[in-house]
């Protein structure tokens, strides 16, 4: 069974790091006719993922992006189908970052 939030945009079959989901969820709030989904990826822990959580987009793939949210020692990839540039991702991104509750 697929579980899925935010007008089914956001999977939710795996486990979210620590204040991802809500920065995900502002994301897709935001940016509603933007971005098609978020599908969270593999967590692994690293070292340099201390403090809040910060989301860098790395490469793109065929639908979208893909980006790395680091948070609480682990890093977490995520796959971003969207029509949006690296810059106006990015951009909303640090907006949903940004934002508190």
């Amino acid at each position: 069974m697929r579980l899925r939030k935010v007008q089914g945009k956001l999977k939710v079959e795996h486990s979210i790091l620590d204040g991802l989901r809500a920065v995900l969820e502002r994301l897709l709030d935001d940016n509603p006719a933007m971005i098609r989904s978020v599908i969270p990826g593999v967590i692994r822990p690293v070292r340099d993922a201390k403090g809040e959580v910060k989301i860098r987009v790395t490469v793109p793939t065929t639908n979208g992006w893909k980006a790395i949210a680091l948070s609480a020692g682990a890093r977490q990839e995520l796959f971003i189908s969207t029509n949006l540039s690296k810059q106006e991702l990015e951009q909303a991104i640090r907006q949903a970052c940004r934002v508190e509750d």
